[in-house]
C-alpha cells in the first residue's frame, strides 16, 4: 500500500529540496509525493522539480496564494492512497519513515492515526534537545512500552493538556482526515484540533516508539512568530473554549477540565514573559501574563 506523501510548500526551497531528498531515501519504496506550493514567489521551486525526472514525485503550483489550512485541504484532495501524511517542507524522514509506518498500520489497520518516534532538528540539520521536546517525549505522552495503541477520553484528555504530537510526522487514514475535515479559523492549532475530532469520533492512535522523523525546530517558524505578540494564544484560548463545549456534549468531564485548565499552554506563555520584557515589549508581555492566568472558562 503506497504512502501518499503530501508537502505543503511556502518556505525555504534549500529545505524543500532536502526534504524531497529524504523521501527518495526511503529504504521501502511503497510512497508517492505530491509538494503543493501555494504560489511562493521563487522560480527556483519548479526548476528543480522539473530537473528530477521522478515518476513518484508529483509537483503542482496553486494559482493563488491559499493559505495554511486550505492548501492542507488542497494537499488532502489530490491523495489518493488510503496512507497519508502532511510532512513539513522543512522536515525530513530518516531512511525507514516509510517502513516503519507501514508495519504500524499492518498491525493495527483500523488505527485512525500513528505518531511514530521523532528527534529534533535545528536550522542547521543538528539534532538538538529542547526543554519543550524533553517534556513532550519524557512527561506528557502517554507511558507505556513499545508500540501502542491509544484513544478515548484519556487520549482527548492528555493532548488537551498538553499538545505531545509532532504533526508533520503523523501518518492519517485518509478516510478519516477527509470525513472530519480542517476547521476554519485555527491555522496555527489545526493540527491539535483535526486530531480531538478524530478521537471524539471514535478513532484511535498507535504510538510506534521507532524514531524515523527528523523535525525541524527554528525561530522562523508561523507559529513562532507569533508568540510574542499573543496572537497564537488568542487562538489557542478560543479553541480549548470549543474542545470544552465538544467534550463536555460527549460526556467526557475529566478531557472538559483539560481543555478548560490548558496548563502546558498557560505555562509556554509563563516561559515567554522575560523574552516579552527584554523585547521591551509591554503589550506581549501582559497579553502573555494575561493568557497565563486567565479564568478557566
Amino acid at each position: 500500500m503506497p504512502l501518499d506523501i503530501l508537502v505543503p510548500f511556502w518556505g525555504d526551497p534549500q529545505l524543500l529540496q532536502d526534504a524531497i531528498r529524504s523521501v527518495q531515501a526511503q529504504t521501502s519504496t511503497d510512497w508517492v509525493v505530491t509538494v503543493v506550493d501555494d504560489a511562493y514567489p521563487d522560480a527556483s521551486v519548479a526548476e528543480f522539480f522539473a530537473s528530477l525526472g521522478d515518476a513518484r514525485v508529483r509537483y503542482v503550483r496553486n494559482e493563488t496564494n491559499l493559505g495554511i489550512t486550505d492548501n492542507y485541504r488542497r494537499c488532502l484532495e489530490l491523495a489518493e492512497h488510503d496512507l497519508l501524511v502532511f510532512l513539513g517542507c522543512d522536515d525530513l524522514l530518516l531512511p525507514d519513515f516509510v517502513e516503519v509506518v507501514l508495519a504500524a498500520h499492518a498491525a493495527h489497520p483500523d488505527a485512525a492515526v500513528i505518531q511514530p518516534g521523532v528527534q529534533v532538528i535545528d536550522e542547521n540539520g543538528h539534532v538538538v534537545r529542547t526543554l519543550v521536546d524533553v517534556v513532550k517525549q519524557r512527561v506528557t505522552m502517554p507511558r507505556g512500552q513499545g508500540r501502542r495503541r491509544v484513544g478515548g477520553e484519556a487520549l482527548a484528555a492528555s493532548l488537551l493538556r498538553a499538545d505531545w504530537m509532532y504533526w508533520p510526522s503523523l501518518v492519517f487514514r485518509r478516510e478519516v482526515v477527509a470525513r472530519i475535515g480542517f476547521r476554519d479559523g485555527l491555522p496555527l492549532i489545526q493540527d491539535l484540533a483535526i486530531v480531538v475530532d478524530i478521537i471524539t469520533e471514535g478513532g484511535s492512535m498507535v504510538i510506534e516508539p521507532t524514531v524515523c522523523f527528523s523535525y525541524r525546530r527554528h525561530s522562523a517558524s508561523a507559529s513562532s512568530a507569533t508568540l510574542l505578540d499573543g496572537k497564537r494564544f488568542r487562538g489557542e484560548r478560543e479553541y480549548f473554549r470549543r474542545a470544552a463545549a465538544q467534550m463536555d456534549a460527549r460526556g467526557w468531564s475529566k478531557a472538559a477540565r483539560a481543555a478548560r485548565l490548558h496548563l502546558t499552554s498557560r505555562l509556554h506563555a509563563v516561559t515567554l514573559v522575560p523574552q516579552a520584557v527584554l523585547s521591551r515589549d509591554a503589550d506581549g508581555a501582559r497579553q502573555l501574563l494575561g493568557h497565563a492566568f486567565a479564568r478557566a472558562a
